[in-house]
């Protein structure tokens, strides 16, 4: 028989269970938190269904746990380390600056840094005061469109992505938020099937290069390959996306790019570019900001 354990007790017991496995290579974190008591909180709690900002501390949640319910705790933890499944897939929910998104495996767990961008208003100067309509390109599950329409009342979203199964996952998320009249999604290659000008394109695109994808913690292997593989240098997604991006772009549009840890390869490939480097909780060489102008003067030519 399983012995009796209050809720913090069977949180820190199943952070300790986490902790060792990611000590000995077994389990990899970021996909939503970067630590094993984090994720322990977050799926013990899930799976009791309790508020996920539940005070543990508090002596109302910490009565005794029935047999049951510690056994069906134990076996979530058990499956996370077995099959190395983001905990997000575990939960079918995801978040980005308090914000609550649905996901699945058919799109990659949202984690941009653009969300960010968004949420302190880091672009605002630059952004032209009329900017109407915004692009989420690489939409995935749909979280930085539906961010920008939270963040800005008055535009409107297209979300693009090449595959049909991320569309699907967005579209629940717009749904969810009510901005059913607000977002619309594409199936697209890229900007092939961008509808008309955009004052503002946000992409978080796939950028990770073939080495980087080889040595990846099978976490992240449990997501769409696509989303994350961008070429022998990670680059390949983005050189058409600069090449096509300005006859996409109105006059004063701006273009918000997300590229992870390849600064250096970023910048071997586009020498010419005169690039601003946003700062995020990550650093300064992760999300950069590109105006029209600077990618049409920077003699892109590949």
């Amino acid at each position: 028989m399983t012995p009796s354990i209050t809720l913090s007790a069977l949180i820190a017991q199943s952070a300790q269970q986490l902790e060792t496995a990611h000590a000995s290579g077994q389990l990899s974190f970021g996909h939503g938190t970067s630590n094993a008591a984090d994720e322990a909180a977050w799926l013990v709690l899930w799976k009791l269904g309790l508020p996920l900002d539940s005070d543990v501390s508090d002596e109302s949640h910490n009565t005794t746990l029935s047999t049951e319910q510690i056994a069906q705790v134990q076996a979530l933890i058990n499956h996370r380390i077995a099959t190395r499944k983001p905990a997000a897939y575990l939960t079918q929910e995801a978040w980005l600056q308090g914000v609550s998104f649905y996901i699945d495996e058919r799109a990659i767990v949202p984690r941009s840094l653009i969300a960010e961008v968004l949420a302190e208003g880091t672009i605002d100067l630059w952004l032209d005061p009329h900017t109407s309509r915004v692009l989420d390109l690489c939409t995935g599950n749909g979280s930085l469109g539906i961010l920008a329409a939270l963040a800005y009342p008055d535009i409107t979203v297209q979300g693009l992505d090449v595959s049909a199964d991320a569309l699907a996952v967005a579209q629940i998320n717009i749904a969810r938020h009510g901005l059913e009249g607000r977002m619309t999604l594409g199936e697209s290659d890229g900007l092939a099937q961008a509808d008309g000008l955009f004052d503002l394109i946000l992409c978080n695109p796939p950028y990770v290069n073939a080495h980087s994808m080889a040595e990846l913690p099978a976490e992240f292997k449990a997501e769409p390959s696509l989303a994350l593989a961008g070429g022998d240098d990670g680059m390949d997604f983005i050189r058409h996306l600069l090449r096509d991006a300005p006859t996409h772009m109105s006059k004063q549009a701006l273009l918000v790019l997300e590229i992870g840890h390849e600064r250096d390869y970023f910048e071997a490939a586009f020498p010419q570019l005169d690039v601003v480097w946003l700062s995020t909780s990550a650093g300064d060489d992760q999300v950069l900001l590109l105006t029209r102008q600077a990618i049409t003067e920077g003699a892109f030519t590949q």
